[in-house]
């Protein structure tokens, strides 16, 4: 094969970034890598015309989506406020439908996973989607395992990633698979990305994902399992902290964050690891005592459990923006 064909599908108020990522994304691999099989990149939109996507801007389409035939290396659908019109589109669907029979590989940007959804690509499998829209696809299509925390998932030869940017950590997964994890760095660096996060990594952090809690006594107490993840963080030591019962303790956080105490600070427990992880050079027994993990084992279960991988591979992947972060502190070059 003299090169890889990818097609991008848009339409009216696609979301631009889902598509540029891509684009983008694939355009400097070829260009830094100069790969024996580079990408061949086209947009293809209903018609061939103008996609005037969501932000207002408009996109020249490389041909319309009618006349698009395969084979195909790899089917992209893009998401945007204009899936649900996409979606309903009969027409548009069952090109969609068409062309992911005839590609290797095929994949969705965020709430364009509601087009796979309509095409019966996703039937009895595991897909994400942008968190605000993962409900609602579950609704629509209970025959789909949705899971709303990944940046992407895998199921098969389908991809689907989260929320707009997360096509670039897609784009960046394609290039390693297909030239190796060196040329999806070199990517990354070039555009001045500071990491290749692991598709099972949380699309929210709980330190940005929610305003602090509007009730005082758990806002005090968030703060303080925020600054001192590895004091005796248990239920009874913090009603004991607050002044008042476990029970009715564990009943302000439900209601106020939606977890119960201990599952709140296992989560921010793991959240600190990953920090540690990605920042220091701590070793793991080290990196487990400081988050409050009583071993490194400890650790391990509740990192896995969290994202998806053991933490010494999420470390593997974070060094590169450890690595960066030196340099721009110490001045020196990358190793």
């Amino acid at each position: 094969m003299g090169e890889r064909l990818i097609v991008v599908v848009g339409y009216a108020a696609a979301e631009l970034l889902d598509i540029a990522c891509v684009t983008t994304g694939l355009a400097a691999a070829n260009g830094i890598g100069e790969p024996a099989v580079p990408y061949r990149v086209r947009v293809a939109g209903p018609g061939g015309g103008a996609i005037r996507c969501g932000s207002g801007l408009s996109l020249g389409s490389d041909e319309a989506l009618e006349r698009v035939t395969g084979p195909l290396d790899t089917l992209v659908v893009s998401g945007g406020t204009g899936v649900e019109g996409a979606a309903a589109d009969p027409h548009l669907v069952a090109h969609v439908r068409r062309l992911a029979r005839e590609s290797r590989r095929v994949a969705s940007v965020c709430t364009g996973a509601g087009v796979l959804a309509a095409a019966g690509l996703l039937d009895g499998r595991r897909a994400t989607t942008h968190w605000r829209y993962a409900p609602l696809l579950a609704a629509r299509h209970p025959e789909i395992t949705v899971d709303p925390a990944p940046i992407y998932t895998r199921d098969g030869n389908v991809y689907t990633a989260a929320g707009i940017t997360s096509a670039l950590d897609l784009t960046l997964a394609f290039i390693e698979e297909d030239h190796g994890p060196d040329l999806a760095r070199e990517v990354a660096r070039h555009l001045v990305v500071y990491l290749q996060r692991p598709g099972n990594q949380a699309q929210m952090s709980l330190f940005t994902s929610a305003p602090p809690p509007r009730d005082a006594l758990v806002r005090a107490l968030v703060d303080h399992i925020a600054a001192h993840p590895d004091h005796d963080l248990g239920t009874p030591a913090l009603a004991a902290r607050a002044g008042v019962t476990p029970r009715h303790l564990t009943r302000l956080f439900t209601e106020h964050l939606g977890r119960s105490p201990g599952r709140y600070v296992r989560e921010v427990r793991t959240e600190t690891a990953a920090q540690l992880l990605a920042s220091t050079t701590l070793t793991m027994p080290a990196v487990a005592a400081r988050s409050g993990f009583g071993s490194a084992e400890s650790l391990r279960q509740a990192f896995t459990e969290r994202y998806g991988i053991a933490p010494s591979r999420y470390r593997a992947a974070m060094r590169p923006r450890a690595a960066a972060a030196t340099a721009r502190l110490t001045g020196r070059p990358e190793v």
